[in-house]
């Protein structure tokens, strides 16, 4: 198994169909779940980057995926994909391997 985690509080890590149509339509709709722009209670503290962190909350953080002999056993065309949902730092991704 492969531990894939994103090291940053608004980047997220998921799994899915690596096809531009697919990733436009999750990158609209998270966009309706959690606009940009919006005057969220987390700007009070300074921050503006609130819907980042409700986009992530979404996501998730972090992926298992099976591995065999080193290499992704992920269905053909499949891919993991680490957006970050603000873009004002860098991002790091862990990437942890367990088993034999």
């Amino acid at each position: 198994m492969v531990l894939v985690s994103a090291m940053h509080i608004t980047a997220a890590i998921y799994v899915n169909d690596w096809e531009n149509g697919l990733i436009s339509d999750i990158q609209a709709w998270l966009e309706k779940l959690a606009p940009a722009g919006l005057d969220y209670r987390h700007h009070q503290t300074g921050e503006d980057n609130a819907d980042a962190h409700l986009k992530r909350s979404i996501m998730g953080h972090q992926v298992m995926v099976p591995s065999r002999r080193a290499c992704s056993t992920l269905a053909r065309g499949s891919s993991s994909s680490t957006p970050s949902f603000d873009g004002q730092r860098k991002k790091r991704v862990v990437v942890k391997v367990m088993g034999q």
